[in-house]
């Protein structure tokens, strides 16, 4: 009865939370369908109840005071808070359905050729595989799990580090048989070098891979541009040159022999790859069993290459 008295109204609450988010009234009162002049009436009468106001108001435009952003910081983890605990609920009955996020390479060259085994040990779970390199915020979306490279700390979930990563020259066979014996770094300079575009400030090219062994990439060299890592090393196998292979993606190219490793000079990253689960979500069954096969999978044994040096 006590914590009654202390709360103020919902319906005021409700339309408060929507006008500080927004910061609008007139946008708070769209989204709930009602008048601009319902909202105000609710925000002044919530302003009567605390005893203090919660916006200024200014020419066509409403700022929150400071206790104004305290209670819109409180009421909006209130309410997520509240709509997760729905969510869960709701999907108390789809727990054999299981989302994931990776990015298009990992999808393509790690995930995809895997997959099959954890389908072949739960056939009862729906898996959806979303594959884009610009993964959602994992709280606010329909994701269970998102695979990420980074240093594992994402304000939207919990990570579970997956395995580390390094890199190195890779080319078809064929091309590797027509070069001649490259033996350091700067020896791969003679030849096209294929690259592509990433706005990941974690991705390493070609000029921060060469930096590592104290060669600068020339200004105009060249090899082919591509845009995603994918084509680069599809081009790669076609025999348009010279690229980057990170071992974790590449190894069963490589253990093919579709893909050749083409020095002995390899650059350990620093980040890896994760695991991400929403923080405050329900972990379903379905999502505890995916991560035991992720972390299983990430164990078994890959091809083993001594680095000289780290990024």
């Amino acid at each position: 009865m006590g914590i009654r008295r202390r709360l103020p109204p919902l319906t005021a609450l409700t339309a408060f939370e929507a006008a500080a988010r927004l910061s609008s009234f007139t946008r708070a009162a769209t989204e709930l369908g009602v008048t601009q002049a319902a909202v105000s009436r609710q925000i002044h009468q919530l302003e009567e109840f605390l005893a203090f106001p919660l916006f200024i108001r200014r020419h066509r435009k409403v700022e929150l005071t400071e206790k104004g952003r305290m209670l819109a910081a409180a009421s909006q983890d209130a309410f997520d808070l509240i709509a997760t605990t729905l969510s869960d609920m709701t999907k108390e009955d789809q727990d054999t359905d299981l989302t994931i996020a990776a990015t298009v390479a990992f999808s393509h060259f790690w995930l995809l050729p895997r997959i099959s085994d954890f389908s072949r040990r739960h056939p009862n779970i729906n898996l959806r595989i979303l594959t884009q390199d610009n993964i959602p915020n994992i709280e606010s979306s329909e994701l269970d799990i998102a695979i990420r490279f980074g240093s594992g700390m994402w304000p939207d979930g919990r990570a579970n580090v997956l395995f580390e990563d390094e890199i190195f020259p890779v080319c078809s066979a064929q091309f590797a048989r027509s070069a001649a014996r490259i033996e350091t770094p700067r020896d791969l300079l003679a030849y096209p070098l294929i690259s592509n575009t990433a706005d990941d400030p974690t991705w390493t090219g070609w000029s921060e891979w060469l930096a590592a062994f104290s060669v600068e990439l020339p200004k105009r060299t060249p090899g082919l541009r591509c845009s995603f890592y994918t084509e680069a090393i599809y081009a790669a196998l076609n025999g348009q040159g010279i690229t980057l292979g990170w071992r974790r993606l590449v190894e069963d190219l490589l253990l093919q022999g579709r893909l050749v490793k083409l020095t002995e000079s390899t650059v350990k990253t620093r980040n890896a790859y994760f695991a991400v689960v929403p923080k405050r979500r329900r972990q379903t069954e379905a999502s505890r069993l995916f991560q035991d096969w992720l972390a299983e999978a990430a164990e078994k044994p890959a091809m083993t290459e001594r680095p000289v040096s780290e990024l």
